[in-house]
């Protein structure tokens, strides 16, 4: 059994679009791509390093590895020996689409029972990046195992968030954490079950006002 490992860098509110670049992702008007290298943190590069510094596969939703086909390969300088990695790692294609995928040891799944048959089998860890449409499906499914976040201390007020409306509710436990000399947070979790269905709820208000304001919610006046 294999284990699938989410890594993101996240703003502080919620957002992944385009952290590597100003051209890397605008569609809905995002303006603030490469906000990552923007902000500058060595701190992050000791978790980069773990996370890619061994054996690892790759699972990518279309849009990543359509930025990733159309930069990694072709990279050279200091990130060369990175796009070389990327070249030789096993990348995993999570698409309904038949378009080509022509990058190198690149493979199609067309579903989550792909990813339940990937996961089933023998080799290194599967880490996802980017993707932000593969979370709630793989959450759903139980198929992620752990979760490390890079949640940068910056706001950009709008595009694609990690967890979209259809994230299914559960809870996560914190395996891992620590805090960069800039204050990125650096946290790991792991699917921890669902959430209670039954709590110490405080007693509820029964005043007129209260009524009021549940017949408003009702009725979407409120």
């Amino acid at each position: 059994m294999r284990r699938i490992i989410g890594a993101a860098f996240v703003t502080l509110d919620g957002v992944i679009q385009a952290p590597g670049g100003p051209s890397e992702d605008h569609t809905g008007g995002f303006d603030q791509g490469g906000w990552v290298f923007r902000f500058d943190d060595p701190g992050v590069f000791a978790t980069i390093g773990a996370l890619f510094g061994r054996d690892y596969d790759l699972l990518l939703g279309r849009r990543t590895y359509d930025i990733f086909a159309a930069y990694w390969p072709f990279v050279t300088g200091e990130e060369a020996a990175m796009g070389e990695a990327f070249t030789r790692a096993n990348k995993y294609v999570l698409t309904h689409g038949d378009r080509p995928l022509d990058w190198a040891n690149s493979h199609r799944l067309s579903g989550v029972d792909d990813v339940v048959a990937l996961k089933a089998g023998d080799g290194p860890d599967i880490i996802i990046q980017g993707s932000s449409t593969l979370y709630p499906a793989l959450l759903a499914a139980g198929l992620i195992d752990r979760l490390t976040l890079m949640t940068y201390p910056i706001t950009v007020g709008r595009g694609k968030r990690l967890f979209g409306d259809d994230t299914a509710a559960g809870r996560l436990k914190l395996v891992e954490h620590r805090v960069t000399d800039k204050g990125t947070v650096v946290a790991t979790y792991e699917p921890d079950g669902a959430i209670p269905a039954t709590g110490a709820f405080p007693e509820p208000s029964t005043s007129a006002a209260e009524a009021e304001r549940q017949r408003a919610m009702r009725e979407g006046r409120w």
